[in-house]
């Protein structure tokens, strides 16, 4: 679906509000098929925004693993590799 939405739990260093409105606000994008809405549409958008940002810090707090967090700098890495690989980039 939104290929540029990054898993935001169990990571290393921890999720940042941020983080989570910006997948949110992208969630919404994807759903509504408005990167920015008309006047007439920005308060709903924005709200849904405010909505899918408060449902996703819930579900990430209620989550639970046994698993060591992952290595932000490491999954990055990663990542990069596997597109230099797919594209042919360095």
């Amino acid at each position: 679906m939104c290929r540029n939405i990054k898993t935001l739990f169990n990571v290393d260093p921890p999720t940042t509000d941020e983080e989570i409105r910006e997948a949110a606000l992208q969630f919404v994008r994807k759903l509504s098929g408005f990167n920015k809405p008309s006047r007439a549409n920005e308060e709903a958008f924005n709200r849904a925004v405010e909505e899918v940002a408060a449902v996703a810090q819930h579900l990430l707090d209620s989550l639970v693993t046994s698993a060591e967090p992952h290595n932000r700098q490491v999954e990055a890495a990663r990542a990069r590799a596997k597109a230099a690989q797919r594209f042919g980039t360095a």
